[in-house]
């Protein structure tokens, strides 16, 4: 079982067939949750650091460069899975990491068992037709 999950974002996203990154980001929030795990899906561009629970949703010019850089931090001390269907940065990320093609996890990640978040506030004191509408209304739907 890994300490660590590096995903490449987009990677995923597409493999995955995702509506948008923010499914993607709590489907692998909950993947890691469950397992006692940390995570990290790296995007490539512009955005914030976001941290929800355990997974860290990062955004960098060459995610591939990021992902990379980040195996080689955390292979030595943790037990490393990055999710990536890139060839080279398979490659490049070291024999100490473990991979997984993103159309093989995105299949597991279907059928995974997944934790559901509670919000806190008052959000968390609301039904869940409320909370949908609220949602809803917030995206301008």
């Amino acid at each position: 079982m890994a300490d660590l999950y590096l995903f490449d974002g987009y990677n995923l996203l597409h493999a995955g067939g995702f509506a948008d990154a923010r499914r993607l980001r709590d489907a692998l929030a909950s993947y890691v949750a469950v397992r006692g795990a940390r995570g990290i899906v790296v995007f490539d561009g512009l955005g914030d650091l976001v941290s929800r629970g355990p997974l860290e949703v990062r955004y960098a010019p060459n995610a591939d460069a990021m992902l990379e850089r980040l195996a080689a931090e955390h292979r030595s001390r943790d037990h490393v899975v990055l999710v990536t269907s890139d060839a080279t940065l398979k490659h490049a990320s070291g024999s100490e990491v473990a991979k997984v093609s993103s159309v093989a996890f995105a299949r597991e990640l279907e059928h995974a068992p997944h934790v559901e978040e509670r919000p806190s506030g008052l959000a968390g004191k609301l039904d869940e037709e409320t909370r949908s509408r609220l949602e809803k209304l917030r995206r301008g739907e």
